[in-house]
């Protein structure tokens, strides 16, 4: 493992001692911990954005067929008229 120093401010410093001390761990661990936590969820983002991308787009519409008007799109009632 690799040692750093960092800097807090004093509220910062004593929420976190505070949030440590609540999980009986020492500071040092409950910041590791945390950034950990953090890297993995980016992780998972980028690979999840990886994954919607490569997909292929679909298509909104058949050959021939016409979008849907923006009276037609926000009209409520008409698929309740079917």
């Amino acid at each position: 493992m690799k040692n750093i120093t960092i800097t807090l401010d004093e509220e910062t410093a004593a929420w976190a001692r505070v949030h440590a001390a609540e999980r009986n761990m020492s500071l040092s661990r409950y910041v590791r911990e945390l950034l950990r936590e953090r890297m993995l969820r980016s992780r998972e983002y980028e690979e999840a954005m990886k994954r919607f991308f490569a997909q292929k787009p679909i298509r909104l519409k058949r050959p021939g067929q016409r979008y849907l008007t923006r009276q037609q799109a926000n009209d409520r009632a008409s698929p309740r008229r079917r």
